[in-house]
């Protein structure tokens, strides 16, 4: 869903400079040194206005977080929360993805979180959700051997369309569910602001981890 944009977006954005990266295509290989650590890099596409992105970096001080967000009032909103305490592992990007490869070297990232995507429901549009083999492809080669990829939403239809996609691109299962909170998977305690609200009117979560296989990676490295 498209937010109206804010009044003073971009100067505000421009000012919010703790936490934002604004060209993240120039970091590309060189992560690890802009956080000035080698933890592991986690990646959520879509993220909204933080909440998921922030509490993943709180509880796990270990692992490094980067959200990217395309529509600027809602990134705004998660770059102002940032403002407000120490967050030394978690970096925010106003960008929307179209070549993930433009962004992380081969093998920079250990997970990927797609958490509530624009489903896209027509099939016309179909190479435009995040789910597409056409950016799974990228996924895939950002990713290390073994990293993962996690995908929440409350579309069913975007949900077949996922697992199917990733099965197709040689991503492996680690887990599936029809309804995460449902279930005792941890994937259910850290939760999106869309994944609240669906929750209260009582829409069923679906979720599913899948990781890239180290056969297929090290393929994938040699081309």
């Amino acid at each position: 869903m498209r937010q109206r944009k804010v009044k003073n977006e971009e100067e505000r954005l421009a000012a919010l400079s703790v936490n934002q990266v604004k060209s993240p295509e120039g970091h590309k290989g060189m992560w690890h040194k802009v956080f000035g650590n080698e933890h592991p890099i986690y990646v959520e596409i879509g993220c909204g206005k933080g909440q998921f992105a922030l509490t993943s970096a709180k509880l796990h001080p270990e692992l490094n977080y980067i959200g990217i967000e395309g529509q600027g009032s809602v990134i705004l909103r998660a770059l102002e929360k940032v403002q407000k305490g120490d967050w030394p592992n978690i970096l925010f990007a106003h960008a929307y993805i179209r070549e993930i490869e433009d962004i992380f070297a081969p093998g920079e990232l250990t997970g990927l979180f797609l958490n509530f995507s624009d489903p896209w429901p027509k099939d016309r549009h179909a190479k435009r959700r995040l789910a597409h083999s056409s950016y799974l492809s990228g996924y895939k080669k950002v990713l290390k051997a073994g990293g993962t990829i996690e995908i929440k939403t409350d579309n069913d239809e975007l949900f077949v369309f996922a697992v199917s996609e990733l099965i197709i691109n040689g991503f492996a299962r680690i887990e599936e569910t029809r309804d995460l909170h449902g279930s005792s998977l941890a994937a259910r305690l850290v939760t999106t602001e869309y994944e609240d609200k669906f929750r209260q009117q009582g829409r069923r979560i679906s979720y599913c981890k899948f990781f890239v296989p180290p056969a297929s990676q090290s393929t994938l490295t040699t081309i």
